[in-house]
């Protein structure tokens, strides 16, 4: 670190220090640089120092420490006032405002000192001529924070009807301030939408809308407006992560997790800052935060998860009741100081108030990878001796009324009754069934137990059941893979049922029953058949036979029902495997309906999601669209979350694909919550925040796509989700970065997608990508870095015979040279190859339109040319030299006019930003007759269709607008020059 030896150093040293990340190192180097001052011997050098530490330790936790360089500015102050700048006369009052707020977190002030304080700050403002405003805002601050209501609403409407005047704070901080106290009285429809501008982006500062967005997330949840408080935390997390000074916010980010139902995302953010609990130079930072950490720690316990490991303060190892324990004492201790300090109670009610709140939604998916931790398996009941339970009757007739009706809680309802019946003599019949239900239960394990049920439903006299479930039990088999050894069984107890019902000795539920097990067998061999016409000829007799004997018969019988509804289903899967798409969309739409119409909607899910892929196939976007909400909305409560997710993850992709992309995140968001629920988060989650970040991004949402994609990127491969999805994401992350403003890390993003496209057959993704990496390179001030991926860039344009992406490589890689010292000869080398390169492509065009469109380029080189040529020169260089360049720049801006002129009225705007430049060239030229002409022939070249372009509206009357002010400007600056 070099040496500071003049005033000039220092200054550079501190606004580089100004730059670096808040923290004790930023701190330090503020100390080191002080010390560097007092050796000038220059006192405005001393006073800027201690200003610059004043203000590095305001935004940092060492926010105790400013109290010192302060009292030494206002001493220096009141001895010498005239060593005070203008600059600095204004930042010795402005900082005033950060000592007093900074007095109310450091209990051990004395609130008589802090009165006493503002009394001075008042007195020092009205003599150095400013509102009271910033005043009043100060003691409203200290009012609300010893819960004076009265003298604080007094204070509140002070401040708000004084004038606001250079010591007034930002319009973003103040209206955070008075949205706080809106809410902080109940009223947070009032506080969000004193909010509103700053959560939009109409007014920002270092701190905002940072803190707004953290103090909007509880007011949300009230009001219930769930879609924006996922947004504002995901915004605000991302402005609050690095910003050490933050810890408030940081915290009302930790209660939004807690009072969502996402404990989890909340211990990832207590285990990013570990300092947090800690850190002593803010005390009611210190407060806040604690308080929210006890507040996650009782969540997690009342979740059965007060053993689980947890982050904590260092030096030893936490559980969730242990950090319970110690956040909350450490906060109420912190509070009883305050309290002692103010004379009431009123820090300890808040911040109990605060530790026992209890979750505002039970879970919000926030679309982030953060999977809900699971509570410890439940000890199982102690068993009940049982001495025929009075209940047991009534269970068993549940049950039998919900399997008769197909109901999807069915064998759940047959497992209590088991329960309940353990140690009981039951008669066959009712063995049977629980058999029968516990084997249907287990599914492909279950082939011994439909054996059994058999055999008891045939000890009960009811041979026709028996041989149903050994039908079904030959149907688990084929579902276990033996396809060939059930098609062999069940054709045996198929020709017996037919025996035996043709006997009268059965009804035609349980002959229904072995036909349906039947045709589901060959259904299945035929998947397997590989289109063997045999084999589905086979399959489909067997269905139509299930048709043939209940349709028309089913009365009031819903199994019936069902047997016809799923008959018409297979028939379309039958359809589908012979290639006949059509007919299987319809008969599967036509078996969906049937299962709705007999009330089992449930069962339609399975088909109206297979009917969603074949019409997406055949191009029916609609069709598909519509059976994904059926399947949706049928499934209801009864879908697992596996398939939950996959519906939603394809409804978003069908919406999307229209263009609606609010809808598509919402159910991309869907599909990523239950992904994480079925414990897929790797595989199907990654693919739904990946869609979800897409979508958030194409809303123009940049910062919730961008933390979105960065939770995805982890856990996509291009192993299970292809290298095109691994790229596509980090390239949407470097858009959304690029937005953000974030421009080295939107670099790196590229730089790592364009990596990955290298190995692609195709090049044109590699070579867009270089070139974006490029622009966040040039942006990020990394020009050499940045010329390297341009160069790169340009030569895969030209291997892709890409012209127009070849030129504006170059003409990047030209402003970039102009850059360094000495730069102007490979910035003019540049240039001119960009215009060779145009114009020998134009010359070898194969088309008009191909020419037009590489002529329209040609112009904008040449008008680029000029302008870079124009501002290469600099003021210190001699007269002639500068004439020269500028001469130099308008002959290509004149190109540039005649290449615009000779495509006609398709690039008038062009043409005219042309004639204006070399206007404004002539001007600097001293030639004021040819400037007052071009800005004249720009004005005549809009008189006979001006009316009509601007009634036109739109981005064409603007430009036209535009256009003519700049020429009418031009023509007064003309006229204001003197003779």
């Amino acid at each position: 670190m070099s040496e500071i030896t003049d005033f000039d150093a220092l200054r550079e040293a501190m606004a580089e220090n100004s730059e670096q990340p808040e923290g004790p190192a930023r701190n330090t180097r503020a100390e080191e640089l002080l010390t560097a001052a007092e050796k000038l011997n220059i006192p405005l050098a001393v006073i800027e120092a201690l200003g610059h530490q004043l203000k590095v330790y305001n935004y940092s936790s060492e926010k105790g420490k400013m109290f010192v360089p302060f009292a030494r500015l206002l001493r220096m102050w009141d001895e010498r006032p005239e060593d005070f700048d203008e600059y600095e006369t204004h930042s010795l009052h402005w900082v005033f405002k950060w000592v007093s707020a900074g007095m109310l977190d450091q209990p051990h002030i004395p609130l008589a000192s802090i009165e006493k304080w503002l009394g001075e700050m008042e007195h020092r403002y009205r003599l150095a001529g400013h509102s009271e405003r910033a005043v009043r805002g100060a003691e409203h601050s200290v009012a609300a924070h010893v819960g004076d209501v009265a003298r604080a609403e007094r204070a509140y409407a002070a401040w708000l009807a004084a004038d606001r005047d250079s010591m007034a704070d930002c319009h973003a901080c103040e209206l955070h301030g008075q949205g706080w106290w809106q809410a902080e009285r109940g009223r947070d429809a009032e506080a969000l939408e004193l909010w509103r501008p700053v959560l939009e982006g109409e007014y920002a500062c270092a701190h905002e809308p940072h803190t707004a967005l953290a103090s909007s997330l509880v007011p949300l949840l009230r009001l219930g407006r769930l879609d924006e408080a996922r947004a504002c935390h995901l915004r605000g997390f991302r402005l609050v992560r690095a910003m050490e000074s933050m810890r408030g916010a940081y915290a009302d980010h930790v209660e939004f997790c807690a009072l969502t139902g996402n404990e989890a995302r909340g211990l990832e953010l207590l285990a990013e800052r570990p300092a947090y609990f800690t850190d002593d130079g803010q005390p009611r930072s210190k407060l806040d935060f604690m308080s929210v950490v006890a507040l996650l720690m009782d969540r997690l316990t009342v979740l059965g998860l007060g053993d689980r490991q947890v982050p904590g303060p260092a030096g030893r190892e936490w559980t969730a009741r242990e950090l319970a324990a110690h956040a909350r004492g450490e906060a109420l201790a912190l509070a009883a100081r305050f309290d002692e300090r103010n004379g009431t109670a009123h820090v300890s009610e808040r911040a109990r108030a605060r530790m026992a709140r209890q979750p505002l939604v039970e879970r919000l998916p926030l679309g982030v990878r953060s999977v809900r931790p699971a509570p410890p398996p439940a000890a199982a009941a102690p068993a009940v001796p049982v001495t025929g339970q009075p209940d047991l009757p009534a269970l068993l007739a549940e049950a039998r009324r919900l399997s008769d009706r197909l109901r999807p809680n069915a064998v759940e309802a047959w497992a209590a009754a088991a329960v309940a019946a353990e140690g009981v003599e039951l008669d066959p019949r009712d063995r049977a069934e629980m058999a029968d239900h516990e084997a249907m239960a287990l599914g492909a394990e279950g082939t011994d137990l439909f054996e059994r049920a058999a055999g008891l439903y045939a000890e009960a006299g009811d041979p026709g059941e028996a041989l149903a479930a050994r039908a079904r039990g030959a149907y688990v088999r084929a579902l276990a893979g033996d396809v060939d050894g059930a098609a062999v069984s069940v054709t045996g107890l198929y020709d017996e049922v037919l025996a035996l019902y043709a006997a009268d000795g059965t009804g035609i539920r349980q002959t229904a029953s072995v036909v349906m097990s039947r045709a589901r067998i060959l259904t299945r061999r035929a998947h397997g058949g590989e289109g063997d016409g045999a084999v589905l000829a086979e399959a489909e007799e067997a269905v139509r036979e299930v048709l043939a004997l209940v349709d028309g018969r089913t009365g009031e019988d819903v199994r019936l029902a069902a047997r016809v509804a799923e008959a018409q289903a297979m028939l379309g899967e039958l359809a589908g495997l012979a290639g006949d798409l059509e007919t299987a969309a319809e008969l599967l739409a036509r078996g969906a309906a049937a299962f709705v119409a007999a009330g089992l909607p449930w069962f339609a899910v399975e088909y109206e999601a297979r009917l969603a892929s074949l019409a997406h196939h055949l191009g029916d976007v609609a069709e598909a669209e519509r059976a994904l909400r059926a399947a949706l909305e049928h499934g209801g409560p009864h879908l697992e979350a596996p398939g939950r997710a996959q519906l939603h993850l394809q409804l978003a992709e069908v919406v999307g694909g229209r263009g609606e992309a609010v809808e598509a995140a919402q159910h991309a968001l869907e599909a990523a919550h239950w992904a994480d629920e079925a414990g897929e988060s790797a595989t199907l989650g990654a693919w739904a925040r990946q869609q979800l970040g897409g979508f958030l991004l194409r809303q123009g949402r940049w910062a919730e796509a961008a933390e979105v994609l960065e939770s995805a990127l982890p856990d996509l491969t291009a192993e299970t989700h292809g290298d095109g999805a691994v790229v596509q994401t980090q390239w949407w992350l470097g858009d959304c970065l690029s937005e953000l403003g974030e421009h080295r890390a939107a670099a790196e993003r590229r730089l790592q997608a364009a990596e990955i496209a290298r190995h692609w057959p195709e090049q044109h993704d590699h070579a867009t990508l270089a070139h974006l990496a490029g622009e966040s390179l040039g942006q990020a001030g990394l020009a050499a870095e940045a010329d390297q991926a341009y160069a790169r860039a340009g030569d895969l344009w030209r291997a892709l015979g890409n012209t127009h992406g070849l030129i504006r490589s170059l003409r990047a890689r030209a402003w970039l040279a102009l850059r360094a010292e000495d730069g102007l000869g490979e910035a003019r080398g540049l240039m001119a190859e960009a215009v060779r390169e145009c114009e020998a492509a134009r010359e070898a065009a194969p088309d008009e339109e191909s020419g037009q469109q590489l002529v329209a380029e040609l112009g904008h080189t040449h008008g680029q040319f000029g302008d870079l040529l124009a501002r290469s020169a600099v003021e210190d260089a001699e007269g002639a030299s500068i004439r020269g360049l500028f001469e130099e720049a308008l002959a290509q801006v004149v190109q540039a006019v005649e290449v615009f002129a000779s495509l006609g009225d398709s690039a008038l705007h062009s043409r005219t930003g042309a004639e204006l430049a070399a206007g404004r060239l002539e001007a600097d030229l001293d030639r004021p007759d040819e400037a007052a002409a071009r800005a004249r022939a720009v004005l005549a070249a809009y008189d006979g269709q001006g009316v009509a372009v601007t009634d036109g509206g739109g981005g064409e009357a603007e430009a036209v607008r535009a256009r003519r002010a700049e020429a009418e400007q031009l023509l007064r600056l003309l006229a204001e020059r003197p003779v």
